[in-house]
């Protein structure tokens, strides 16, 4: 807003009653202020000055200048602080941390989008789509910004932190900053993150569900990480705030293992980043943006509550679903069925009043339900959850030969394909592919089938296939063929 020089149409020293009100205005929309620091931060008997001035976009704003820096302005009967006083009251707004090279588009006036965001280890503040913020930079309390949410905390981390985060309103730097004494930001330590209390008020800063959930329901995918009972003297609050709001839950270290929140946060960051470059990145991808690790790789390695991910398969989810660690097995169609049948009768999913419908707890929901089915589909009856199951895995084959050990490979396997086709002069030509995926040589096969037909056979690489031959035999040799692949094999 003040990216730009602005106009200003009248500067006049503020009335009593004015003074008066813009404390019960402050008083109102700062509720965290104590009366002290409102008459700090609005002297009595000091000179404050109102400045109404025009943007260079035209927005009528009124500014209050105590001291001779603004302190507050306002726009549209909205009252906000300026980094001066955020400076003196770094905690008046919830906070969010931005790398320092962003704050030269911030003065620019551009908005802060998502990926310039830092996560902390305690998860980002709890805000609404609409709230006030303060936007800091990393390694320093002091903010560098103001803007309005443009979506909820939930909202951030449902979109993989991508797109308009903030709606920038003042920086430092701005032409409003140029109008005071043009002080730099002071150095404010950040934080101490200390294990937070489980009874703490429900209006602390808590991790969102979605993402940050209690530790207890983070699990990596491929393994599972178990923590800790909330302490007994605090059950009780604990699941009232739980039932009372569903969207918040606490981050809770393990009274057991003696781990503070920050080291537990950082030991799993630290296995999502080596899964993420184990499993999910090529070569090829490399080099790649911080933020595009995070939001398209990492976070995919957590596994949170209900509406987490998608469906992205049975992955990790059908791990779990298995209770073992899943790597390569192979498993029957009948065996996904005994699998899923007795996970239902074990967690107690199979609905009391209609025995044909199972319930859909979080892992089934991650299993088989499309994205825009995630908050709306409850229940499933047992030949769809059972054929959705089945739809998800991903096919394999296994071929086993005669003292051999089984070979087993992804995907379908394709069937022998013979074709009869028509060469020039009316000549036909026999042709048969996809003859290794059985174990068969096609060099020994246009041997025998030239011997048996008495006719000229060539070996070629098959169209369209990479690795993959065809024999080709002149004349109309299926029924010879046909013998020969269903009795007799070649050596």
């Amino acid at each position: 807003m003040f990216a730009k020089a602005f106009r200003v149409k009248s500067n006049t020293a503020i009335k009593g009653s004015d003074r008066r009100k813009l404390r019960a205005d402050v008083t109102a929309v700062f509720p965290t202020l104590g009366t002290d620091q409102v008459s700090e931060l609005i002297p009595g008997k000091e000179e404050l000055n109102i400045v109404r001035l025009y943007a260079h976009r035209g927005d009528a704003v009124t500014v209050y200048v105590s001291g001779g820096n603004p302190i507050l302005f306002e726009l549209e009967k909205n009252l906000y602080p300026t980094v001066y006083t955020l400076w003196s009251y770094p905690d008046l707004l919830p906070t969010f941390t931005t790398w320092p090279l962003v704050l030269e588009k911030l003065v620019g006036g551009a908005d802060l989008m998502l990926p310039g965001l830092v996560v902390p280890p305690a998860g980002l503040p709890q805000v609404q789509k609409g709230d006030l913020c303060a936007i800091a930079l990393v390694g320093n309390r002091a903010p560098v910004a103001i803007g309005v949410a443009a979506m909820s905390t939930a909202e951030m981390l449902t979109s993989g932190l991508k797109g308009r985060g903030f709606s920038v309103l003042h920086t430092y730097q701005d032409h409003l900053w140029r109008s005071g004494e043009k002080s730099s930001p002071p150095s404010i330590a950040p934080l101490a993150l200390d294990p937070p209390d489980p009874c703490e008020e429900k209006g602390s800063v808590q991790a969102n569900a979605a993402l940050q959930g209690d530790m207890r329901h983070l699990t990596l995918e491929g393994e599972e990480e178990e923590f800790g009972e909330v302490q007994q003297r605090c059950a009780e609050k604990s699941l009232s705030e739980a039932a009372e709001d569903p969207s918040v839950g606490g981050l809770n270290p393990d009274p057991t293992d003696g781990k503070t929140l920050q080291d537990q946060m950082d030991e799993l960051l630290e296995r999502c980043f080596l899964h993420a470059l184990k499993c999910r990145l090529k070569k090829a991808d490399l080099p790649l943006l911080t933020s595009t690790l995070l939001g398209s790789h990492m976070f995919s390695c957590w596994y949170g509550r209900r509406g987490v991910g998608g469906a992205r398969g049975l992955g990790l989810s059908f791990a779990l679903l298995v209770e073992t660690d899943g790597g390569g097995s192979i498993l029957e169609g009948g065996e996904v069925r005994t699998i899923v049948i007795s996970y239902a009768k074990k967690h107690d999913l199979v609905d009391a009043d209609n025995k044909n419908l199972v319930k859909l707890d979080p892992i089934l929901c991650d299993c088989i339900l499309e994205k825009n089915e995630q908050h709306t589909v409850m229940k499933l009856p047992w030949d769809s959850l059972l054929s959705r199951c089945l739809e998800k895995l991903q096919p394999a084959y296994q071929v086993t030969f005669p003292g051999q050990e089984p070979i087993v490979k992804k995907g379908k396997i394709c069937p022998i394909d013979i074709t009869l086709a028509q060469r020039a002069s009316n000549k036909k030509v026999t042709m048969v592919r996809n003859l290794e995926a059985y174990g068969l040589d096609p060099y020994s096969v246009a041997a025998i089938l030239q011997q048996r037909c008495q006719a000229s056979t060539t070996v070629t690489p098959a169209p369209g296939a990479k690795d993959s031959l065809q024999v080709q035999i002149q004349g109309n040799q299926v029924h010879h063929l046909g013998r020969l692949l269903l009795g007799e094999h070649p050596p």
